[in-house]
């Protein structure tokens, strides 16, 4: 376990993020795993995070295709974790599957978005 890594409890659906990694022993429930980021798609890309930017800022859209945004299938969460910064931003049904951060395209971003049928995602 490492400090951003996302668990989530099988049977409640919580998600918890890691802050301080410490010792992690009687944490969680038996029914909590970490979630492990998944980065290729085979539904045409759709979970993807895809990522444009300068070093103004970055824009990021969930899929090459964009992913739905309905009311029991969508983006919850799409997010950037630049070093010792995480930038995040929420997201609800019919909201564009999108978000624009001021953090500076540059070498070690990550960029992850978090669907809540399928999981989470890595932008590559």
């Amino acid at each position: 376990m490492k400090r951003n890594d996302l668990i989530k409890n099988k049977t409640t659906g919580l998600i918890v993020e890691v802050l301080n990694p410490g010792t992690a022993t009687g944490c969680c429930s038996p029914d909590a795993a970490i979630l492990d980021s998944k980065v290729r798609d085979g539904a045409l890309e759709k979970h993807v995070p895809v990522v444009s930017g300068d070093a103004k800022g970055i824009k990021v859209v969930v899929g090459s295709i964009p992913h739905p945004m309905e009311a029991d299938h969508y983006i919850e969460f799409i997010e950037v974790i630049n070093g010792a910064y995480v930038n995040r931003k929420y997201l609800k049904p019919g909201e564009a599957p999108e978000a624009e951060f001021y953090v500076p395209m540059q070498p070690g971003l990550v960029v992850r978005a978090y669907c809540n049928k399928h999981g989470l995602w890595d932008a590559e």
